[in-house]
């Protein structure tokens, strides 16, 4: 298994610390998963302003990356991603121009990660809370590790969600669900946000890493092409809010458009009636 690892500093006063580790990890031939840890373990890896730059300056490099087919973020220690740094909210909650600032910098990172063209998955290793669950929640969908807790958590520390807790959980879980969870504050095990649909699958924690690789195998033989259309559809009808009749209208445009414009659709077609694997360009 080949793996190109660099590390992206961070640029306030632990500027000596390693805020995000950078991976491509090979899962075919010249095809790449993008592995992004963050990488502040003793601070439960807070989703500060640092750390939000960081990951939009590399999902920003993954989506460019063609060799690059699928993202998966995960967390150093014992944490995931246990939210923002509550700390510095004492005074940033005091500037009208500052927060306001700060939110639309973390909702353009949160919008980026349902529009890029490449598959994102929440490897959940451990302790995930308040924005740690919102990291969750914009992703395509996560895995968990077994020893995971999971829950939002605002409302603990006088808080709300405001980059999906609120809008995106209800739609994944159910409103009464969701609203339990928001109310609560409870943590909930791998076992139960598995049952609520809130993780795909649960596996032993030394598996994790492995479970999102196997996953992003089988993508690296798809066409990327075609895998990004896919996810266009699927995110753009349900962010817009898409009634029934206009989701399918937007996708028999975008699936006619590709049938019609694309190498790879004819590739597969060919390879079919030819028994052979097919080999997709992304054209």
């Amino acid at each position: 298994m080949t793996i190109e690892t660099k590390e992206v500093s961070m640029t306030n006063d632990t500027a000596n610390d390693d805020l995000l580790l950078v991976e491509r990890v090979s899962v075919g031939d010249d095809v790449y998963a993008g592995v992004l840890t963050m990488n502040r373990p003793e601070a439960m890896n807070p989703l500060d302003s640092p750390m939000v730059d960081a990951l939009t300056n590399a999902l920003t490099e993954f989506d460019a990356d063609p060799t690059v087919r699928v993202i998966l973020l995960t967390g150093a220690g014992r944490a995931f991603c246990a939210g923002g740094d509550l700390k510095k909210y004492v005074e940033m909650q005091s500037d009208t121009v500052v927060w306001p600032q700060v939110m639309e910098t973390n909702h353009r990172m949160f919008a980026l990660m349902r529009h890029l063209s490449k598959p994102i998955v929440s490897l959940i290793n451990g302790v995930t809370v308040a924005g740690g669950l919102e990291l969750l929640v914009n992703s395509d969908f996560a895995y968990a590790a077994r020893s995971a807790k999971i829950g939002d958590g605002h409302l603990r520390f006088g808080q709300m969600g405001g980059a999906g807790a609120l809008a995106i959980l209800p739609h994944l879980i159910g409103p009464a669900k969701a609203r339990e969870l928001v109310f609560s504050g409870e943590l909930l095990t791998a076992d139960e946000t598995y049952e609520l649909g809130l993780v795909n699958k649960v596996v032993d924690d030394d598996k994790l890493l492995e479970a999102g690789l196997e996953f992003a195998r089988s993508v690296a033989s798809r066409s990327r092409l075609a895998v990004a259309n896919a996810r266009f559809v699927i995110n753009e009808g349900l962010e817009d809010g898409f009634g029934f009749r206009a989701h399918m209208r937007l996708e028999l445009e975008r699936t006619t458009r590709y049938v019609l414009t694309s190498k790879d659709s004819r590739e597969g077609l060919t390879a079919f009636a030819e028994k052979r694997t097919p080999k997709f360009t992304g054209e």
